[in-house]
């Protein structure tokens, strides 16, 4: 076997078609928005149940502050740093047990489905590095 027999690398896996990663930032800026619209839809629930102040407490103001912010990071998930200050968020929401436990339900289920999005971005982004999404196969 001479220098010149050296075989040639495997072929880098084509690129999708259409970028998944894109859809992705689109389902979590909608499960986002839900988020958002559900917590705003407790504050009723804070108003009710939350000691002394209702809306215009620390726990009131809490709850429009996350919403807001959840509202906010709906056009940043282009960036890094996004995606931890969502899971930052849902925790913030499960630490409000202490005050409103059906505060911290919500911050449960939203954080469950994040998490979900997350294993499914990782699977998505290991099958493109492999090769093996149905967008790059070779069309027959």
């Amino acid at each position: 076997m001479s220098e010149n027999d050296t075989p040639e690398p495997p072929a880098a896996p084509r690129p999708p078609s259409k970028d998944p990663m894109k859809g992705f930032r689109g389902v979590l800026s909608g499960t986002l928005i839900m988020e958002a619209i559900t917590v705003a839809l407790a504050l009723p629930v804070v108003a009710k149940l939350g000691g002394g102040g209702g809306v215009t407490s620390f726990t009131g103001w809490t709850v429009i502050a996350i919403a807001a912010a959840l509202i906010v990071l709906c056009g940043m998930l282009k960036h890094r740093w996004a995606v931890p200050v969502v899971l930052v968020l849902q925790v913030a929401l499960i630490a409000m047990a202490f005050v409103l436990p059906a505060i911290a339900i919500l911050g449960v289920l939203f954080l469950a489905a994040f998490l979900w999005f997350l294993w499914l971005r990782r699977d998505v982004a290991r099958r493109m590095a492999a090769g093996t999404l149905a967008s790059q196969q070779p069309q027959s």
